[in-house]
């Protein structure tokens, strides 16, 4: 792990290196074509140097939620396929189509629309969405027909081109999944009878693209996995061969000797039982850090492990680190990887309640990302 530059007051270091060899290690697990999800700015760890890793690493094309992510993705020189897949109602496909996006049709309007952005000599690719019981967005099975034979018609007009149809799991069971698998394959059934042949079927996301092989239809969208972050709560990253790619740190910017009976941070929810030293670390909940966690995040400093004392405030938190020798500057480390002995992003999703999808999407923009490569 680097040493964190002098004058930076909160970091998070973000492993490219790391995230590329995730990428090539699911993508010679599942044998699938790669579909690397860079939405959410790469889920907290930056949109484009997560999309160069990943492309680094094998990954064939890129998905992200909206078309505004997108056309980032573009505007940094990203020329890979990419598909958006979450619209404004009433939105205009015209500078998506304009700029080779591919879009993620969910209904009849949808589809209108892209084909409405079509030239000339340039249809719109499309990836159609089949609704199969996770209850949002989707074409529902009783529209099948209909909106699947009006995307051929208008694939054989050159309106539009589907390149791929999608849905999207549950991940609740084994059994939940199976049988939205089950559904997804009567919808590409009804795709191959009004005409269509589109390259490209995925539905598993990293959790089904590990556990449940049968999902993986040549093609998968990684994107928990790609960051080396686990989507099971019975697995660590460890064990699913994935190497985190974010560590989140500060140097720690002011010591105090304190006496027993001090209240620490607002509300006083922590009081120190003896003569111990308090050491604060500029990291809070502006920053993402989450302030359900307080009295329960760890942290490490110097190597040793503790605990946040009492609440965490906007800006900063406190350490009590009792007799251990802590000076101005130790770097306290939340979460990175923890076969390097410190705490994980799954750590503190356990402290706030949460998943660690939340933790690492939620660092906010005060914190300085710096690109390491290891």
């Amino acid at each position: 792990m680097t040493l964190m530059p002098p004058g930076i007051l909160r970091e998070a270091t973000v492993d490219v290196g790391a995230i590329a060899a995730n990428i090539r290690h699911l993508r010679r697990l599942t044998d699938a074509e790669v579909i690397a999800v860079v939405k959410a700015d790469g889920y907290g760890h930056g949109a484009a140097r997560s999309a160069a890793a990943a492309l680094d690493g094998g990954a064939a094309r890129l998905g992200v939620a909206d078309v505004t992510e997108a056309l980032a993705l573009r505007r940094a020189g990203i020329d890979a396929p990419i598909l958006s897949w979450l619209h404004a109602p009433g939105a205009s496909f015209a500078e998506a189509a304009a700029h080779g996006i591919e879009l993620g049709v969910s209904s009849a309007d949808q589809l209108m629309a892209a084909a409405a952005a079509a030239s000339v000599d340039r249809p719109v690719v499309v990836h159609l969405k089949l609704e199969t019981g996770l209850g949002r967005n989707g074409i529902a099975p009783g529209d099948w027909q209909v909106v699947l034979s009006e995307a051929a018609r208008l694939e054989r007009i050159g309106k539009i081109r589907v390149v791929g149809v999608f849905s999207h799991l549950s991940n609740t069971t084994e059994a939940d999944d199976r049988q939205a698998l089950t559904v997804f394959k009567e919808g590409l059934g009804v795709a191959a009878s009004v005409g269509l042949t589109p390259r490209l079927w995925h539905i598993a996301a990293t959790h089904a693209a590990i556990a449940l092989p049968e999902a993986r239809l040549g093609c998968v969208r990684v994107g928990i996995g790609m960051y080396g972050l686990s989507p099971f709560a019975d697995k660590t990253s460890a064990d699913l061969g994935l190497r985190p790619a974010m560590t989140l740190r500060a140097p720690v910017v002011a010591v105090r000797r304190v006496p027993a009976g001090q209240g620490v941070s607002y509300g006083y929810t922590h009081r120190t039982e003896r003569e111990t030293t308090l050491a604060l670390v500029p990291l809070g909940y502006a920053d993402g850090v989450p302030r359900q966690a307080s009295s329960w995040g760890p942290v490490t400093i110097g190597g040793r492990r503790f605990t946040v004392a009492g609440r965490i405030a906007m800006d900063q938190f406190v350490v009590d680190v009792g007799d251990h020798p802590v000076a101005v500057g130790d770097e306290a480390v939340l979460f990175g990887d923890p076969t390097l002995g410190v705490p994980s992003a799954d750590e503190w999703a356990d402290a706030a309640g949460t998943i660690n999808y939340e933790i690492v999407t939620r660092i906010g923009p005060r914190v300085h990302r710096r690109q390491v490569s290891a």
